[in-house]
């Protein structure tokens, strides 16, 4: 049979019951990608320069060469642009969740040491900032290998995050696989976590964000520190005013230390921070925080999908539905 893989049902229109801690009518989750020292560069061993998500518009690889802008680009995050988010984030107490490029981590130990201090989740974005549509599912499986064993190295244990970001069709199902994630972030589809179950692995999700993230100031959309606080803000607003009526809800946000990092981007991050903190009802996660508490309060639970089965196990389990002539099962 030709089976439509996608689920695109979701919970419906009843979702359920997220029960944050302490009756939250949101959870609010900050995402920190580093990725600087993980791009793509000759200097790593890759054939082009970098060309993703920068200053440059319109940026394209250069095969076979260095791109001197595009590697002080990223050289800003790390150098300036962590460390003002960092002292935004520690000066709020709001506690933070890093996608870590394993190599990129390697490359900054000064960073991962303020990360540990301020204990801030450090999850794995892979071992480098690359894109992987085109990895067979065992190249894939042997980078994700690799990153784990690089961040264990780096940071003293395992990662147990996930997040390609440019990932393939496989990643979900490979990261399922390894049996070791307490989540995977490699997906948009819904506002809350939810279960996929993939070859006898019951895999949580918790969904990321492409909206509410600074990369948008990289392709296009927002132009200025305010655009990005009205849109946190709305995003919040409407979250948490569904929150009151008993559908609640988490708001994922995206950020990049070359990006968010800027002077003119981070005020209208502060912005946001202020105005999230005003509020009551809120809680303020790790992502390994989210993920906790969703398997411990919506734990999985197998059921039966008849678009799943077999010819065998379906013509067994229906065959006598009607009249009790299997042949009705079986066309």
């Amino acid at each position: 049979m030709n089976r439509y893989p996608r689920n695109l049902r979701g919970y419906g229109p009843t979702p359920p019951n997220a029960n944050w801690p302490n009756g939250a009518k949101i959870a609010v989750q900050f995402v920190l990608n580093y990725e600087e020292g993980g791009e793509n560069s000759l200097l790593h061993g890759d054939e082009a320069s970098e060309a993703f998500l920068s200053e440059i518009v319109g940026a394209a690889a250069w095969p076979g060469q260095r791109h001197w802008n595009m590697e002080t680009i990223y050289e800003y995050g790390a150098r300036a642009g962590f460390w003002r988010l960092h002292r935004l984030f520690v000066q709020a107490g709001v506690p933070v969740t890093v996608y870590g490029v394993a190599t990129a981590l390697a490359r900054s130990p000064a960073q991962v040491r303020a990360m540990q201090q301020a204990d801030w989740e450090i999850a794995s974005h892979g071992l480098k900032w690359i894109e992987y549509k085109d990895f067979s599912p065992d190249q894939e499986k042997h980078h994700m290998e690799e990153a784990i064993r690089v961040h264990r190295e780096v940071t003293g244990e395992r990662p147990h995050g996930w997040y390609t970001g440019r990932c393939s069709v496989n990643t979900v199902d490979l990261a399922a696989q390894e049996g070791g994630f307490a989540y995977v972030a490699d997906s948009y589809a819904d506002d809350l976590p939810y279960w996929h179950h993939y070859d006898g692995h019951d895999q949580l999700i918790v969904p990321y964000t492409l909206d509410a993230n600074d990369m948008r100031f990289a392709n296009g959309g927002f132009t200025n520190g305010e655009e990005f606080f009205l849109y946190l803000r709305d995003a919040f607003d409407c979250l948490y005013r569904e929150g009151g009526e008993g559908r609640a809800r988490m708001l994922s946000i995206g950020l990049h230390c070359r990006l968010a990092g800027r002077p003119g981007r981070a005020e209208g991050l502060k912005r946001f921070l202020d105005h999230a903190r005003a509020h009551e009802g809120v809680w303020f996660a790790t992502r390994l925080d989210i993920a906790r508490h969703w398997a411990a309060t919506h734990p999985f639970a197998a059921g039966e999908r008849p678009s799943q089965m077999d010819r065998g196990a379906f013509v067994e389990r229906f065959g006598s539905i009607y009249e009790h002539s299997p042949w009705v099962a079986e066309r």
